[in-house]
């Protein structure tokens, strides 16, 4: 009974996501055949604490050191190999315990008992162009750990058919504008460390039809912000936005920033946070307040850029992710955007959520079989099914 119930009808899924930044894990229940969303179910956030994933943090600081065992490669000269594979082991293992309790908790908590998990698990390094992407942790492991059906490595089966392995999120951002009831053409803007968009048509016949979706990472989201005014003791984050707003951006920065070229060319296209490092650099020497508001306007200068591509203009936009909060970001985008920009509360969703809810979703469709891309979302060949599927 509970293999039809799969198969045919709308089932609870919990998805868990651990963003780039390294910071902690999302989970969130969803009720969904893999098409439509039916309900939202509870949702929690697990900070990781300073003392945990001491093995992961070390993989995650120095992750070339350990890409030959990823890669299947023979050991390199003068490796010590065996100490690296225990090492990798227990990284893994580490990633798996925390997911696990954060699970267990929610699942506690709530009334809905989830059928199936979608873990992402915690990304060390994402190289599109390489076609190579890396997320550590192990579905077998959390399957037994919560006696349930875990769906996991979500990115392999694209980059294997051409495509960039990201984003994911835009097939459940087209189940969501359904929800909506949105009559005209869309955007749903996430900004976590990377910034990614969404450009929905709602009037396609379906998310698999072509227009129906184009999405790209657009640049960096709160990575650059971040990571500059961490580096000048000024706190972790840059809270609603008010050392930007202090500040006067510099418009050379601006216009010819390190990532431009990147953010000119159509997708699709996706990046690491690595690779937004030449933007800090360009800001090195600025005080502090000129340095936020010069890199919050690098982002909304991407994004804005990200537009250009789309089929048609974007009635209005929906941000999810962290940076929604950031009051400066928010206000440079309605400037430049020319079109409502709203966060996710204002239209009913939990803007913190929506990535964990993707996966939920995406657990249930490679259930069911159904692509979990398509060309116009990540550019591989075809709508293209994907994840590896782990049972107790």
């Amino acid at each position: 009974m509970q293999r039809a119930q799969e198969e045919d009808g709308p089932i609870w899924a919990l998805g868990l996501m651990s963003g780039t930044s390294f910071d902690g894990i999302d989970a969130a229940l969803l009720l969904t055949d893999g098409e439509t969303v039916e309900a939202f179910g509870p949702a929690s956030a697990r900070a990781y604490r300073a003392e945990e994933l001491p093995f992961a943090r070390a993989v995650h600081a120095d992750w070339t050191r350990f890409r030959w065992i990823v890669d299947g490669r023979a050991a390199p000269v003068g490796a010590a190999s065996e100490g690296l594979r225990v090492e990798l082991a227990e990284a893994h293992g580490e990633v798996d315990e925390v997911h696990a309790a954060a699970t267990a908790s929610l699942i506690l908590r709530a009334a809905q008992d989830p059928a199936v998990i979608g873990y992402h698990g915690q990304t060390v390094a994402h190289d599109p162009e390489a076609g190579w992407t890396w997320q550590l942790g192990d579905g077998e492991g959390l399957a037994r750990a919560l006696r349930r059906p875990v769906v996991w490595d979500f990115r392999g089966a694209d980059m294997a058919a051409g495509g960039q392995g990201a984003p994911l999120a835009p097939l459940y951002h087209f189940a969501l504008a359904r929800r909506l009831r949105e009559a005209a053409p869309m955007a749903v803007l996430n900004i976590g460390g990377v910034a990614n968009v969404t450009w929905i048509d709602p009037r396609a016949e379906g998310l698999e039809a072509p227009g129906a979706l184009v999405a790209f990472d657009t640049g960096p989201g709160n990575a650059l912000i971040d990571d500059f005014v961490r580096r000048r003791g000024a706190g972790d984050y840059d809270r609603n936005g008010e050392i930007a707003a202090a500040g006067r951006p510099d418009p050379t920065t601006v216009q010819r920033n390190a990532l431009i070229d990147y953010a000119r060319r159509a997708g699709p296209k996706s990046l690491d946070r690595n690779a937004f490092q030449a933007v800090l650099e360009a800001v090195r020497d600025m005080r502090l307040e000129d340095g936020a508001a010069t890199l919050t306007a690098v982002t909304v200068e991407m994004i804005a850029e990200a537009a250009a591509h789309f089929p048609e203009t974007a009635a209005r936009w929906i941000v999810c992710g962290g940076g929604r909060r950031n009051l400066t970001l928010m206000r440079g985008l309605s400037e430049r955007l020319g079109a409502p920009v709203l966060a996710a509360e204002a239209a009913g969703l939990d803007g913190d959520m929506i990535e964990a809810q993707a996966f939920a979703y995406l657990a249930v469709r490679a259930l069911r079989c159904l692509p979990l891309s398509v060309p116009g979302t990540t550019g591989c060949a075809a709508p293209t099914r994907g994840g590896r599927i782990s049972r107790p």
